[in-house]
C-alpha cells in the first residue's frame, strides 16, 4: 500500500519529509535519498543541501510560530 507523503516543520528545524515522494533539482533531475525520511534545509546554510545538516542549530534560525489555524499538509 503506498503512503502519502507527509511534510512536517520542525519549528527553528528542517522541514521533514515522509513517506513515498520524489525530490528533483532545478533542472528537473531527480535527487537520490534512499530513505523514506528525509530532513530538508530551512536555513539556508547546509553544507549537504537540500538536505539539512544541523546548521539551523550554529545559525540560530528561527521560524514564525506556528498558525494554530494552520494543520499539517499532506500531499498525494
Amino acid at each position: 500500500m503506498k503512503q502519502d507523503a507527509e511534510i512536517v516543520a520542525c519549528p527553528n528545524g528542517p522541514l521533514l519529509v515522509r513517506g513515498e515522494f520524489t525530490i528533483t533539482n532545478s533542472e528537473g533531475e531527480v535527487i537520490e535519498t534512499n530513505r523514506r525520511t528525509v530532513a530538508l534545509c530551512r536555513c539556508g546554510a547546509s553544507a549537504i543541501k537540500p538536505f539539512c545538516d544541523g546548521s539551523h542549530k550554529v545559525t540560530r534560525f528561527q521560524t514564525e510560530p506556528p498558525d494554530p489555524r494552520e494543520q499539517e499538509f499532506r500531499f498525494q
